[in-house]
């Protein structure tokens, strides 16, 4: 017997305004064939003055713990994804336990659009150790804020909205046919912090920044690390590609979901897609896509989940769920 971590529910929150291509055609030098012809996105949520990440973070966090069945009295750890925090300190993930109520601990995670699984591999850590016994884990970015909108290669690209798990630990087999998360798969170089980075910080400029890439590169680092920590994750669970239900991919770009997708040799039907109409959310798009799934019914117990992320850093990684 070993001990794993189940997922018992999920929730998603996006901000109300939307912001269509069109809209952006207004403000800056773009169209929406442009957008939609490189990167697949047609809209994006953009989180309103004064709505915060915590904001977003606590919406989808409740929904969470609705669909779970449990109060946040239950929950004893947070572990919050995410690259634009309320504020330099304290944690985001504090102010989201406040407002909640939880006990226990609570913890930010900044790995930028592959926050989400990072986030998921320390609170799964946590519930295996026997530090935790059910934990929050949430994706949360309202990255609109550090974006420059006068640039059009970066600001078509992202939106605003946060998605939660419910994790419980609970004894199992140690097969692949478990419930719950399988296994995690982290990575990193640093050699590549420049290209995809933000031009602020406390300790360099003193001010937050915005983002600038190096999208050519970011792709094709894109395909070939994704390819490999999927393999990884797949050939540590003594699974093939075939055995995958549901693909739910960080929602960066419809070329490099697509892409990877051929890859594993997995029809469309089996990919869980968002970007189109959510951009892409950094650390709370994987999140976002699989609430989506949740809800309307295309996950089912016992599916198996594929999840994979690259963000800047350069920081990459897979996990598998059995759901």
């Amino acid at each position: 017997m070993v001990k794993r971590s189940r997922v018992l529910g999920c929730g998603s929150f996006l901000p109300a305004k939307v912001v269509t291509n069109a809209d952006l055609e207004k403000i800056v030098d773009t169209s929406d064939e442009w957008i939609v012809q490189r990167t697949g996105i047609r809209s994006r949520h953009i989180a309103a003055d004064g709505e915060c990440t915590s904001d977003l973070a606590i919406g989808a966090a409740t929904r969470a713990l609705e669909h779970a069945g449990i109060t946040a009295g239950d929950i004893d750890c947070i572990v919050l994804a995410t690259t634009t925090p309320d504020n330099t300190f304290p944690a985001t993930a504090t102010k989201v336990q406040a407002a909640l109520g939880t006990r226990g601990f609570a913890m930010d995670i900044q790995a930028v659009c592959a926050g989400f699984v990072y986030a998921l591999s320390v609170a799964d850590n946590f519930i295996r150790m026997g530090q935790a016994t059910r934990a929050l884990v949430i994706g949360a970015e309202t990255f609109s804020r550090i974006l420059d909108w006068n640039d059009r290669t970066t600001c078509v690209l992202f939106g605003d909205g946060a998605g939660a798990l419910v994790l419980e630990g609970y004894e199992a087999t140690g097969t692949s046919a478990d419930r719950g998360v399988l296994s995690t798969h982290l990575h990193s170089d640093g050699t590549h912090y420049d290209l995809l980075y933000v031009d602020g910080g406390p300790s360099s400029t003193r001010t937050v920044g915005h983002v600038h890439m190096h999208g050519q590169e970011i792709f094709r680092h894109a395909v070939t690390k994704l390819t490999s920590v999927v393999e990884e994750a797949l050939v540590a669970n003594g699974l093939e590609a075939a055995d995958v239900d549901w693909l739910v991919p960080h929602q960066a770009n419809r070329r490099i979901i697509d892409g990877l997708a051929r890859k594993m040799k997995l029809p469309p039907e089996k990919v869980v897609l968002t970007v189109d109409r959510h951009g892409n959310t950094s650390a709370a798009s994987i999140p976002l896509a699989l609430g989506e799934a949740v809800q309307d019914g295309r996950v089912r117990s016992g599916d198996l989940i594929l999840m994979e992320a690259i963000g800047g850093g350069l920081t990459w990684g897979s996990a598998l769920i059995r759901w």
